[in-house]
This record gives C-alpha cells, sequence and structure tokens, in this order.
C-alpha cells in the first residue's frame, strides 16, 4: 500500500523551492566562481569528497548525462546525477543512484547549506555584488546531496558554458563535450569559437577528453586546451565512432567501437541517430573514467546499462491514438537533429507542430529546420514569462510556412485540443510533435498527466 504523502513536509518542500526560484534565474549568467567557491571552503569542500565525470556542449547534454550515470550505476557505483533545466521538479535536477532526491535529504540538506549561502550572500551584496543565483544555489545543494550520500561518482551537467558556470568548482575526472554549435549568445559570444573557448573551461589538468565531432574550429579549440592542461583528447571519429545502426522498436540497436572494445548489439531505447552518437560518447566517456580507455568494459554490463536509460522530454511518446510527442529542442541545432529523427524513426501520414518558443531565441531559424517534416504548425505559449507572444510567433511561422499551414491559438491546452483535431483530419496515422522549449515539453506532459521522470 503506498504511504501517503506527509503534508508538512510536502509544505517544507514547497517552501525550500520558493525561497531558491525567489533568486536571479538560472540564465543570469555571472561570470564568476568566487561565490559558490566561497560556500564551497565554508563546508569543507564537498565537490572534493567524490570524483567527477563533467558534460558540457550545446545540445545533447542531459541525454549524455542521463547514459553516462546509468552506465556507472550498473558498474556497482553509487550515483550522482546533476542535469538542468528540469521538467516539473526540482528535485530531478538532483539525482542519487538514478532518483530525484527524497524531500527529506532536499530539506535536511538545505537547512544545513542554508546559514553558509546567507553568509556569502552578505558579503557579497556588503562589497556591492549580488546574492547568489538560483542555480549557484543548486549546485552548492547538489554538491552537499552527493557528498551526504556518499556518492562515488557524480555525473554533472553544466547550466551554460563551462568555464564560468558554477559546476565548475569541481574538478571532472573525466570533461564530456557534445556537439557545440550557437546557443546562448548574449552570455557566450556570437561565434563558434566563442563558444567552445568558454567550454573548454571545464577541461582541467590531466583529465581525459571525450568530445563528440565538433565544427573544425570548435575542434582546434578543444585540442589547443587540452595540450595546455596535459589532458588526454578522445574523438569522435578516430577514437571511438558507432559502427553500425538500426531501427528497433522504441528505439535502436547499436554496434559501438569504443576506446578501448567494441560492443556489438546494444539496445537503446531513445529514437534518433544523434542518441546513438550520445550513447558512442558515454561509452567512450566511461572507459575513460573506469581504465583510462586502456581496457574493455563488460559488454554485459553496457548493454544492461544502456537498456534501462531514459530521457524524458527528449522525442518522448505521452499518448497515443493519436500518437502526441514531446522534444525539449530550443536551438536551431536542435531542431536539425529533431528533424532527422522523426525522419528516421517515424512514417506519420501528417504531423502536426505544436511549438512555443523563448522571445529571446533565434525563431526562425528553428522553424526553417523543422518546417520540412511538419505539415501544420499551431503556435501558442507556454507557462514561461519567458515565451514569445503567440501572435509574433504566428507571423514568423507563416513566412516559414505560409499562414495556410499556420495556426495562432493563444493557450496551450486549447492549442493541444487543435493540434489533435488537425492531425485526426481525414486522416489514420495522424501525430502531434510538441516542441521548441524545455518548458513547452514540460507543460505538455503536465497537461496530459505525464509526470514520471
Amino acid at each position: 500500500m503506498t504511504t501517503p504523502p506527509d503534508p508538512i513536509l510536502a509544505a517544507r518542500v514547497a517552501q525550500v523551492e520558493a525561497e531558491i526560484m525567489s533568486r536571479a534565474p538560472e540564465h543570469d549568467l555571472v561570470p564568476t566562481l568566487d561565490r559558490v567557491a566561497a560556500v564551497m571552503d565554508l563546508l569543507g569542500d564537498p565537490a572534493r569528497t567524490f570524483r567527477v565525470i563533467h558534460l558540457t556542449g550545446t545540445n545533447g547534454k542531459t541525454s549524455t548525462t542521463r547514459m553516462v550515470e546509468s552506465l556507472c550505476r550498473e558498474h556497482g557505483l553509487r550515483t550522482g546525477r546533476f542535469t538542468s533545466p528540469h521538467l516539473h521538479s526540482m528535485r530531478e535536477r538532483i539525482a542519487v543512484d538514478g532518483e530525484p532526491v527524497s524531500p527529506e535529504v532536499l530539506v535536511e540538506t538545505w537547512d544545513e547549506v542554508r546559514p553558509v549561502i546567507e553568509l556569502v550572500d552578505a558579503r557579497s551584496v556588503a562589497e556591492g555584488g549580488p546574492r547568489m543565483t538560483f542555480f549557484e544555489v543548486l549546485v552548492v545543494l547538489a554538491y552537499a546531496v552527493f557528498a551526504d550520500a556518499p556518492v562515488d561518482v557524480a555525473v554533472v551537467e553544466v547550466g551554460m558554458g563551462g568555464r564560468w558556470d558554477a559546476t565548475n568548482v569541481a574538478d571532472g575526472q573525466v570533461a564530456v563535450i557534445t556537439p557545440i554549435d550557437i546557443d546562448h549568445t548574449h552570455f557566450l559570444g556570437s561565434t563558434i569559437e566563442d563558444i567552445a573557448t568558454e567550454k573548454a573551461g571545464i577541461i582541467k589538468p590531466g583529465a581525459a577528453v571525450v568530445t563528440a565531432e565538433q565544427d573544425a574550429d570548435a575542434a582546434s579549440i578543444l585540442t589547443d586546451r587540452a595540450e595546455q592542461v596535459g589532458a588526454r583528447l578522445y574523438a569522435a571519429g578516430p577514437d571511438f565512432e558507432v559502427v553500425e545502426r538500426a531501427i528497433a522498436l522504441g528505439g535502436q540497436r547499436l554496434t559501438v567501437r569504443g576506446i578501448a572494445g567494441v560492443y556489438a548489439d546494444l539496445y537503446v531505447p531513445l529514437f534518433g541517430r544523434h542518441q546513438g552518437e550520445n550513447a558512442a560518447i558515454a561509452i567512450a566517456a566511461v572507459e575513460a573514467f573506469f581504465g583510462g580507455g586502456e581496457r574493455p568494459l563488460d559488454p554485459e554490463v553496457v548493454r544492461s546499462g544502456l537498456a534501462s536509460v531514459t530521457s524524458p522530454g527528449r522525442l518522448e511518446v505521452v499518448r497515443r491514438s493519436p500518437t502526441i510527442l514531446v522534444d525539449a529542442a530550443h536551438n536551431p541545432h536542435g531542431m536539425a537533429a529533431l528533424r532527422a529523427a522523426i525522419g528516421d524513426a517515424f512514417t506519420f501520414t501528417r504531423l502536426v507542430g505544436l511549438v512555443a518558443m523563448f522571445a529571446d531565441k533565434d525563431v526562425a531559424a528553428m522553424l526553417e529546420e523543422i518546417e520540412p517534416e511538419l505539415d501544420h504548425v499551431v503556435v501558442t505559449r507556454n507557462s514561461s514569462p519567458r515565451s514569445m507572444d503567440p501572435a509574433r510567433l504566428g507571423a514568423i511561422a507563416a513566412d516559414v510556412f505560409g499562414a495556410d499551414r499556420v495556426s495562432v491559438v493563444p493557450l496551450l491546452p486549447d492549442a493541444i485540443d487543435e493540434a489533435v483535431r488537425i492531425a485526426e483530419l481525414h486522416e489514420i496515422g495522424g501525430a502531434v510533435l510538441a516542441t521548441g522549449s524545455v518548458v513547452t515539453a514540460a507543460d505538455v506532459r503536465a497537461l496530459l498527466g505525464v509526470k514520471e521522470t
């Protein structure tokens, strides 16, 4: 019998989340690690009590983080996992042994770290600086949870960039860089070179570096950084790769040549060629972590670890009849991967897009990437205050799709109904794809009653 939730504990969790959410938002990147480092020092440096696999990149970070963590856990290690953003609950970001941090641990740990955070806040304000941000506080909370657990390894996804990201107070024994492309230009720079330089900042002296195939300029910057700090670099293509790939029910089957071994008949329950490539990166990262890339992993452990991977909100089927998928793509590179994955894994007779995007994104480029796969698009807004006004989004979409292929529906619940209606119009086999933002994916999941992560 399921134990009913403790209302007092639930209220305390809500209070903790409200206190953290009251701080400057995570997209307000402050280019310094001083405040987080100060808290870490006062807490006894919890980030030094466990090993770290650190991941950055523009797209694929969360899925790859979840794969790496699953592989480490399958090898018998106690794991911490830090990802962002969350879909439904802040607790999703901080996981121990694959499960979101419990409400009890969240409250207990917050009560332990809050006085230290407030002390550093006061020092910063006295010196004319800001309080710690939402994201900085979450990193402190995560590292404290992992130290108290204690975990053997923390698999940590950066929030944004790398060099100045709050997670970078920890030193990764393995640095993983997924594909780098243009995004967050107002914080990270407007060129691939600028963005790669920021992301290369997670590469620490003596670490192993595992990188996806990159633009030539980005690859050069990563190589230079690795050489400067004496890190060993393993790159997709020359050092590891997907050798064979086939579509399978609910996902795909792979053969991967890793750094140290070949792993055949791997089932990954995720869609898209990019997820196969993420799996290869994850395998290489775990090879580098366990044996410095010198000895292969147990193939059965790799099979089991990948077969159990989930990545909510990443081309996820959340309803049947008609099929409704959600995907968190939020930049042109992500939309290109989504378009390829849809064409690769599905054969819908009609696909209707349900789109809500942030106003500060390259909306036209994102719509242009996904347009060839969509028969019609319903534009709306999501729950974020950053969401673009539907009328404005509709005007941009009309330029890309033509006005006859665009519907503007201001409220998301109504937009879901309209997208379903159009998908089912005169045909069997129609489907709806909700995308444009992590928030859009989360909102649709919640409205359809899908909250498990």
